[in-house]
């Protein structure tokens, strides 16, 4: 190897690792708002033309449009948490009376049918007989360790109330500056795509959008309506914490599991207070809340990309342990992006090989 070629091949192992550790150092800094950037940039994307409709409804002004949308997400995003929290915070009282309640409630005898169950039935029946024995603070007791273990995990995933209202602030300022210079952010994309792969890199760039488009349309637009739809029942059958349950419902259906788990616990507990009209009421809304997303998620995701059920569920799991809270709806954007074009790169490999 001559002397040129050593110099050229040292020059470009330092400019590699100058390339490299200026990324990283980047990312290093950039790591606090990884979180808000990426939610903010799914927001966008996914309600771009919706941004466009308003910016022409308020006479072609940008600047009125993005005030509008800013509005709205601080709505969406800010109030349902507010108001849970200040749900929680008024009826602190509320809750202590009923875990001193619990404590002493005594447990009547099993039901007779309830041994009769296929599978679980002696197994259920020995363990509500001795939770009626022995009283509840028993059982308390025993789980107390296990609970306590869980919800410290879970509170470590989610972080501090505080944080995540600064999380939610970010997103909304991040995808205000989007929707401010969208146009911009969009060539950009698409110029670093061309950079990277020539036509390819710009039709993964399309296909990203579609990606996120996908998740916000068939995932969390769904998940609001459901979320909706039972808490204004809940407000409706004059449920108590009705806030923080459509916090909850609006969760688990993001995770896919949907609203009825939540629901189904008022339900029960309206039955069991002896205002049966009330929990017949909610036991409709539960049916219709629950079913909502066999129509509507479909309607929905015809206007994105098609997305597989455990893709987003080990999204939202993965999301969360990695992100925290604001996980749920980076895990699966993150994955949706990334199976998109999987797909894609697979399919015209296999149309060149044809």
């Amino acid at each position: 190897m001559s002397e040129a070629q050593r110099h050229d091949l040292t020059r470009i192992v330092l400019m590699v690792l100058f390339i490299g550790g200026l990324i990283a150092a980047a990312f290093w800094v950039l790591r606090p708002f990884l979180g808000a950037i990426i939610w903010a940039v799914m927001i966008v994307v996914a309600t771009w033309p919706l941004m466009r409709q308003v910016q022409g409804a308020l006479w072609g002004k940008r600047w009125l449009a993005v005030t509008a949308m800013t509005i709205v997400l601080l709505l969406v995003l800010v109030a349902p948490l507010s108001a849970a929290i200040g749900t929680v915070v008024a009826n602190a009282d509320l809750i202590a009376g009923w875990a001193k309640h619990l404590r002493d409630f005594k447990l009547p005898a099993p039901p007779s049918w309830l041994a009769g169950l296929p599978l679980v039935g002696e197994s259920a029946a020995k363990l509500w007989q001795e939770i009626a024995t022995e009283g509840v603070q028993t059982m308390t007791d025993e789980v107390a360790p296990y609970a306590g273990t869980l919800t410290k995990w879970f509170v470590s995933q989610i972080g501090t109330v505080g944080g995540l209202f600064i999380q939610f602030l970010l997103t909304v300022v991040a995808a205000a500056v989007m929707y401010s210079h969208g146009e911009e952010f969009a060539r950009w994309a698409q110029r670093f795509g061309a950079r990277l792969g020539g036509e390819n890199g710009e039709g993964a760039v399309r296909l990203s959008a579609q990606a996120i488009r996908g998740v916000a349309l068939g995932v969390v637009v769904t998940a609001l309506v459901q979320a909706a739809v039972g808490g204004t029942g809940l407000v409706i059958a004059g449920v108590p914490f009705a806030a923080v349950a459509t916090a909850l419902m609006f969760l688990f259906a993001v995770a896919q599991v949907g609203a009825v788990p939540v629901l189904i616990v008022p339900v029960i507990w309206l039955y069991w207070s002896g205002s049966p009209g009330r929990g017949t009421f909610l036991l409709v809304v539960t049916i219709i809340a629950g079913t909502l997303d066999n129509f509507l998620r479909p309607i929905l995701i015809k206007k994105g990309v098609d997305l597989p059920f455990l893709l987003i569920f080990i999204g939202v799991i993965g999301g969360l342990i990695g992100f925290g809270l604001i996980g749920l709806f980076i895990g699966p954007v993150v994955l949706a992006v990334a199976h998109t074009l999987l797909n894609a790169w697979l399919d015209k490999d296999g149309a060149a090989g044809a």
